[in-house]
Parts: C-alpha cells; structure tokens; sequence
C-alpha cells in the first residue's frame, strides 16, 4: 500500500518526534562520556538541528521507498499479466 505525501509526513513526524525524545534524554550521557561541557541552549539546539535533518531523511526516504516499490510492483504485475496470457 502507498502512502500520501502527507501520510508519509505524518508517519515521519511522529518517528521524528521520539527520536527527539531519545536523543534529548541521551545527550547528557554523551556528553558525559566525552567530557563535553554544554550549555541547555546547545543541548536544545543541537538536538533540534539533528531533528530537523532526521525529518527531511525520513521523508525522502520513505517517499523514494513508496515510488520504486509501487513501479516493482507494477512490472511484476505486468509480467505475470504476459505469462498467463501466453500459456493460454
């Protein structure tokens, strides 16, 4: 099944968003491993930035994903249509 564009943005909006979750709450353990000293305005701007990107990935991503497999699908259809005609 395909999805809409906004479907596909919805999707990868909602993934997004507990990705942000999680990297928010991991950040400080992060930092800590790497004896990185930040301020709350870094740790809220880095994590936006990197959610940002995430959104735009997840979205071509998904939508590059739904238009090559609907056009597999649709050679495969093809294909089979061919060979049942030509058995017959």
């Amino acid at each position: 099944m395909n999805q809409s564009r906004l479907e596909s943005l919805i999707e990868t909006l909602i993934n997004t968003a507990i990705g942000f979750a999680v990297s928010y709450a991991a950040w400080p353990l992060v930092a800590v491993m790497f004896d990185m000293n930040y301020s709350a305005e870094q740790h809220l701007g880095i994590t936006l930035v990197f959610t940002v990107i995430s959104v735009a990935r997840g979205y071509v991503v998904r939508r590059w994903f739904n238009a090559g497999l609907h056009r597999a699908a649709v050679r495969l259809a093809k294909r089979l249509n061919r060979k049942h005609y030509e058995i017959r």
